[in-house]
Protein backbone atom coordinates (compact mmCIF):
# COMPACT_ATOMS: atom_id res chain seq x y z
CA UNK A 1 0.00 0.00 0.00
CA UNK A 2 1.74 3.34 -1.09
CA UNK A 3 1.55 6.90 1.25
CA UNK A 4 -1.40 7.92 -1.01
CA UNK A 5 -3.66 4.87 -0.37
CA UNK A 6 -2.85 5.18 2.99
CA UNK A 7 -3.48 8.91 3.52
CA UNK A 8 -6.96 8.06 1.08
CA UNK A 9 -7.33 5.67 4.06
CA UNK A 10 -7.01 8.29 6.82
CA UNK A 11 -9.42 11.05 4.98
CA UNK A 12 -11.74 8.16 4.51
CA UNK A 13 -11.53 7.01 7.84
CA UNK A 14 -11.87 10.65 9.48
CA UNK A 15 -14.71 11.27 7.40
CA UNK A 16 -16.51 8.32 8.74
CA UNK A 17 -15.50 9.19 12.14
CA UNK A 18 -16.93 13.09 11.99
CA UNK A 19 -20.35 12.24 10.75
CA UNK A 20 -21.12 8.87 13.24
CA UNK A 21 -19.78 12.00 15.54
CA UNK A 22 -22.54 14.36 13.92
CA UNK A 23 -25.10 11.91 13.59
CA UNK A 24 -25.22 11.03 17.39
CA UNK A 25 -25.13 14.55 18.28
CA UNK A 26 -27.43 15.36 15.60
CA UNK A 27 -30.11 12.53 17.04
CA UNK A 28 -29.74 13.96 20.86
CA UNK A 29 -30.46 17.32 20.25
CA UNK A 30 -33.13 16.62 17.73
CA UNK A 31 -34.63 14.25 20.26
CA UNK A 32 -33.97 17.00 22.73
CA UNK A 33 -35.54 19.98 20.96
CA UNK A 34 -38.89 18.06 18.99
CA UNK A 35 -38.99 17.22 23.04
CA UNK A 36 -39.66 21.18 23.58
CA UNK A 37 -41.65 21.71 20.81
CA UNK A 38 -44.26 18.66 21.63
CA UNK A 39 -44.16 20.09 25.19
CA UNK A 40 -44.90 23.95 23.78
CA UNK A 41 -47.22 22.06 21.66
CA UNK A 42 -49.59 20.22 24.89
CA UNK A 43 -48.72 23.04 27.18
CA UNK A 44 -49.76 25.82 24.99
CA UNK A 45 -52.39 24.10 22.69
CA UNK A 46 -50.49 25.88 19.74
CA UNK A 47 -51.81 22.90 17.02
CA UNK A 48 -50.84 25.17 14.43
CA UNK A 49 -47.36 25.14 12.69
CA UNK A 50 -46.79 22.36 15.07
CA UNK A 51 -45.14 20.38 11.90
CA UNK A 52 -43.36 23.62 11.02
CA UNK A 53 -41.87 24.13 14.51
CA UNK A 54 -40.48 19.76 14.30
CA UNK A 55 -38.74 21.07 11.14
CA UNK A 56 -37.28 23.50 12.74
CA UNK A 57 -36.09 21.63 15.57
CA UNK A 58 -34.51 19.09 12.96
CA UNK A 59 -32.84 22.50 11.25
CA UNK A 60 -31.59 23.70 14.81
CA UNK A 61 -30.45 20.37 15.84
CA UNK A 62 -28.25 19.95 12.41
CA UNK A 63 -26.57 23.45 12.33
CA UNK A 64 -25.75 23.36 16.74
CA UNK A 65 -24.68 19.48 15.76
CA UNK A 66 -22.23 21.26 13.60
CA UNK A 67 -21.08 23.89 16.41
CA UNK A 68 -20.82 21.21 18.64
CA UNK A 69 -18.30 19.40 16.53
CA UNK A 70 -16.41 22.38 15.98
CA UNK A 71 -16.10 23.58 19.41
CA UNK A 72 -14.78 19.59 20.11
CA UNK A 73 -12.14 20.40 17.55
CA UNK A 74 -11.40 23.38 18.91
CA UNK A 75 -11.05 21.44 22.15
CA UNK A 76 -13.91 23.07 24.13
CA UNK A 77 -14.59 21.59 27.32
CA UNK A 78 -11.69 19.63 27.90
CA UNK A 79 -10.39 21.90 31.32
CA UNK A 80 -11.54 19.12 33.49
CA UNK A 81 -10.79 15.88 31.89
CA UNK A 82 -8.02 15.05 34.33
CA UNK A 83 -10.41 15.19 37.17
CA UNK A 84 -13.62 13.20 38.52
CA UNK A 85 -16.19 12.86 35.79
CA UNK A 86 -18.70 14.44 37.47
CA UNK A 87 -16.67 17.74 37.58
CA UNK A 88 -15.89 17.16 33.64
CA UNK A 89 -19.84 16.42 32.65
CA UNK A 90 -20.74 19.42 34.21
CA UNK A 91 -18.31 21.67 32.99
CA UNK A 92 -18.85 20.67 29.20
CA UNK A 93 -22.60 20.58 29.75
CA UNK A 94 -22.69 24.19 31.03
CA UNK A 95 -20.00 25.75 28.27
CA UNK A 96 -22.18 23.95 25.48
CA UNK A 97 -25.35 25.44 26.40
CA UNK A 98 -23.46 28.89 26.92
CA UNK A 99 -22.04 28.11 23.39
CA UNK A 100 -25.14 27.30 22.25
CA UNK A 101 -26.79 30.45 23.40
CA UNK A 102 -24.15 32.79 22.20
CA UNK A 103 -24.26 31.33 18.76
CA UNK A 104 -28.46 31.69 18.47
CA UNK A 105 -27.83 35.60 19.65
CA UNK A 106 -25.13 35.90 17.33
CA UNK A 107 -27.20 33.91 14.13
CA UNK A 108 -30.44 35.28 15.33
CA UNK A 109 -29.15 38.99 15.00
CA UNK A 110 -26.94 38.38 11.23
CA UNK A 111 -30.33 36.69 9.99
CA UNK A 112 -32.31 40.51 11.43
CA UNK A 113 -29.41 42.71 10.04
CA UNK A 114 -29.40 40.74 6.76
CA UNK A 115 -33.02 41.33 6.28
CA UNK A 116 -33.02 44.95 6.32
CA UNK A 117 -33.81 45.09 10.21
CA UNK A 118 -32.17 47.51 12.83
CA UNK A 119 -29.82 45.83 15.36
CA UNK A 120 -31.85 46.70 18.04
CA UNK A 121 -35.42 44.61 16.26
CA UNK A 122 -32.73 42.00 15.22
CA UNK A 123 -31.39 41.02 18.68
CA UNK A 124 -33.69 37.90 19.65
CA UNK A 125 -35.52 37.32 22.76
CA UNK A 126 -34.90 34.28 24.77
CA UNK A 127 -37.85 33.18 27.61
CA UNK A 128 -39.30 36.27 28.32
CA UNK A 129 -36.60 38.27 27.37
CA UNK A 130 -34.84 39.61 30.51
CA UNK A 131 -31.25 38.07 32.06
CA UNK A 132 -33.85 35.69 33.89
CA UNK A 133 -34.77 34.28 30.89
CA UNK A 134 -31.83 33.95 29.18
CA UNK A 135 -30.49 32.23 32.68
CA UNK A 136 -33.78 30.14 32.70
CA UNK A 137 -32.89 28.98 29.03
CA UNK A 138 -28.74 28.15 29.70
CA UNK A 139 -30.13 26.33 32.32
CA UNK A 140 -32.23 23.90 30.58
CA UNK A 141 -30.11 23.43 27.91
CA UNK A 142 -27.51 22.71 30.39
CA UNK A 143 -29.45 20.12 32.21
CA UNK A 144 -30.48 18.55 28.96
CA UNK A 145 -26.98 18.45 27.51
CA UNK A 146 -25.78 16.43 30.88
CA UNK A 147 -26.59 13.07 29.77
CA UNK A 148 -25.55 13.52 26.67
CA UNK A 149 -21.80 14.59 28.08
CA UNK A 150 -22.05 12.05 30.66
CA UNK A 151 -22.53 9.10 28.70
CA UNK A 152 -19.02 10.96 26.21
CA UNK A 153 -17.13 10.95 29.06
CA UNK A 154 -17.72 7.66 30.19
CA UNK A 155 -16.89 6.47 26.56
CA UNK A 156 -13.68 8.50 26.80
CA UNK A 157 -12.87 6.59 30.00
CA UNK A 158 -13.57 3.10 29.48
CA UNK A 159 -12.58 3.28 25.95
CA UNK A 160 -14.40 3.87 22.05
CA UNK A 161 -16.41 0.96 21.60
CA UNK A 162 -16.58 -0.37 25.61
CA UNK A 163 -20.24 1.57 26.62
CA UNK A 164 -21.55 0.63 23.59
CA UNK A 165 -20.99 -3.27 23.77
CA UNK A 166 -22.61 -2.45 27.73
CA UNK A 167 -25.51 -0.60 26.51
CA UNK A 168 -26.70 -3.07 23.28
CA UNK A 169 -24.23 -6.30 23.36
CA UNK A 170 -23.90 -7.76 26.37
CA UNK A 171 -24.95 -7.64 30.19
CA UNK A 172 -22.76 -5.52 32.25
CA UNK A 173 -21.62 -8.62 34.20
CA UNK A 174 -20.51 -9.98 30.97
CA UNK A 175 -18.53 -6.23 30.13
CA UNK A 176 -17.27 -6.65 33.47
CA UNK A 177 -15.50 -10.49 33.45
CA UNK A 178 -14.03 -9.69 30.22
CA UNK A 179 -12.73 -6.17 31.03
CA UNK A 180 -11.24 -8.29 33.90
CA UNK A 181 -9.92 -11.27 31.73
CA UNK A 182 -8.68 -8.71 29.36
CA UNK A 183 -6.81 -6.94 32.15
CA UNK A 184 -5.42 -10.10 32.99
CA UNK A 185 -4.00 -10.71 29.72
CA UNK A 186 -2.22 -7.31 30.01
CA UNK A 187 -4.78 -6.76 26.33
CA UNK A 188 -6.14 -3.06 25.37
CA UNK A 189 -9.54 -4.46 24.32
CA UNK A 190 -11.60 -6.91 25.81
Amino acid sequence: MNSNDTRLQRLKDKGLEEFHRFTVMFLYLWLVFALFVLNEFVILGRAHNHLALQGFAIVNAAVLAKVMLIGEDLKLGRRFEHRPLFWSVLYKSCLFALVFIVFHFVEQTALGLFAGKPLTASLPSMGDGSWAGVASTWGIIAVSLLPFFALREISRVLGKDVLWSMMFRQSAKEAQWNAGRAANRGDDQP
